[in-house]
């Protein structure tokens, strides 16, 4: 039986895998860009339970701001240790907004969150204690940097892997056998 394969874009689409596993977009991944297979979530580490909620609550102390600000500045902020998804951040805004701590108003087509009177009050009983962020960061231990040049080298695999020659192919595979083998040889020792 022969199998038609459609054309558009949505063929092949699955968690990692986008027209195949070498096909128009590559394999995605956590480190941020197509090209690689995924260890984890995107965006590093995870947060401690209630630490999106202090943290939402101490950049609204500074400042209102739609969503995708808060996330990209928690990552910013923490170094890229701590990139929150929108799957935590929403959820969180929509519980602090039912306890009456932010409010939220429309413009430019955004819901841009601010603090309540409620909210400030809360973030003035947490105003001593280290912001969220400043944990991350410092829990990260070079990690990020870590992460960055594996998301940097498995990109570079797989555009070798997409476009390269047969003997470019040979070559990248040599070296990461024995790259393998040198890292292995690290988790080895004690």
């Amino acid at each position: 039986m022969h199998h038609s394969h459609s054309t558009d874009d949505s063929y092949g689409r699955g968690a990692h895998f986008h027209h195949g596993p070498f096909g128009k977009d590559g394999i995605r991944g956590p480190f941020g860009m197509p090209g690689h297979p995924g260890f984890g979530g995107f965006g590093g580490m995870r947060a401690r339970r209630g630490d999106i909620r202090s943290a939402i609550l101490r950049l609204l102390a500074e400042s209102p701001m739609h969503g995708y600000q808060m996330i990209q500045e928690l990552s910013a902020r923490s170094g890229g240790a701590w990139s929150p998804s929108p799957g935590s951040v929403y959820p969180a805004l929509q519980m602090l907004a039912d306890e009456g701590l932010v409010s939220a108003e429309e413009t430019a087509g955004k819901k841009v969150f601010s603090l309540t009177e409620a909210g400030l009050a809360e973030v003035a009983k947490t105003a001593d204690q280290p912001a969220p962020w400043e944990d991350a960061a410092q829990d990260d231990s070079g990690f990020g940097d870590y992460r960055q040049s594996a998301g940097k080298l498995l990109h570079v695999v797989f555009q070798i892997g997409k476009n390269g020659t047969t003997e470019q192919r040979t070559a990248a595979l040599e070296i990461l056998n024995d790259a393998r083998k040198k890292l292995y040889t690290i988790l080895a020792e004690d």
